[in-house]
């Protein structure tokens, strides 16, 4: 095995962190991770690859024709800068255990990379995911909020249905099945991230209990689609807003519907939009500068 990695980073404003998250892992195929230092503006979205892409070759020229129309489409928000740094496999590894600790939420539910010795209490529910292999390890507030959601929502005494909208690396899904909601459908647009999604779930022995789907969210019908108790949308706002009838479509009378991936200036025209539509936000945090809410649909038709 090449004892070396290469480390591809573009550092970017907040907005765009979904937009760069999504452009690596298409072009260079593999899936990408993000780091947001506390109390910053701007992100780094990083990609780590085998071998090093060439300066002029047609993946780094398409990342930059494709960061160039970005910044173009957004002049405010959209730049963007772009790294490569050569490191150790040794260190990559050693660098994920330093920034990712087990996560526990209360008595229900302990989140933690397999490189982790700790073991769940009596009772409590454990989820293992490894950080690096796609979006969501629990550690990200809008990932959080999503799993703080599942556990306080989980009601025992009765079944729940559940749709996670933007799946990523499964970590929502595969904590539904642990904690006890049935039927679970989980969405994702991009290939690699079902791929890996399943892989987690298959690890965790909870594929049987996940339906994994390759769709993109505005393609899926809007008309007698199938209604679940608890759906978490970890996605970005435009997109929210825009499919905010196919989100509404899904979600049963009386569930609870999860949006998160917002930036915090972007929360209050998503608020008004869905408590237009008759919604009622139940539950909502602010965490730097990510807004994540869970809204009612208890006066929902």
């Amino acid at each position: 095995m090449n004892p070396q990695l290469w480390r591809l980073s573009v550092t970017t404003a907040l907005s765009c962190e979904d937009a760069v998250w999504e452009m690596l892992s298409e072009i260079f195929c593999q899936p990408s991770s993000s780091y947001t230092p506390t109390g910053a503006s701007h992100t780094k979205v990083v990609v780590f690859l085998n071998q090093k892409p060439a300066a002029k070759g047609a993946e780094m020229q398409e990342l930059r024709v494709r960061l160039k129309r970005m910044k173009l489409a957004q002049p405010k928000t959209g730049f963007s800068r772009i790294s490569l740094s050569r490191i150790r496999r040794t260190d990559w590894a050693n660098s994920w255990k330093r920034h990712f600790k087990p996560l526990e939420l209360g008595s229900a539910l302990l989140v933690r990379p397999s490189w982790s010795s700790r073991r769940a209490r009596g009772g409590q529910a454990l989820v293992q995911i490894d950080p690096g292999l796609a979006f969501g390890t629990g550690q990200h507030p809008t990932t959080l909020f999503c799993l703080r959601e599942l556990v306080a929502r989980r009601d025992s005494r009765n079944s729940q249905s559940f749709l996670d909208l933007g799946t990523g690396s499964g970590i929502l899904a595969i904590a539904a099945s642990k904690l006890g909601y049935a039927p679970i459908e989980a969405v994702d647009f991009d290939p690699a991230a079902i791929r890996i999604a399943v892989a987690n779930a298959r690890k965790n022995r909870v594929a049987h209990a996940i339906r994994f789907q390759q769709q993109d969210l505005a393609r899926l019908s809007s008309r007698k689609a199938c209604r679940y108790d608890i759906i978490c949308a970890n996605l970005i706002a435009t997109l929210l807003l825009k499919e905010k009838e196919r989100l509404l479509a899904r979600l049963s009378p009386g569930g609870i519907l999860v949006l998160a991936g917002i930036l915090n200036r972007e929360f209050s025209p998503l608020q008004k939009a869905y408590e237009a539509a008759g919604l009622t936000l139940v539950s909502s945090q602010t965490d730097k500068e990510w807004r994540s809410g869970a809204f009612s649909s208890l006066s929902f038709p």
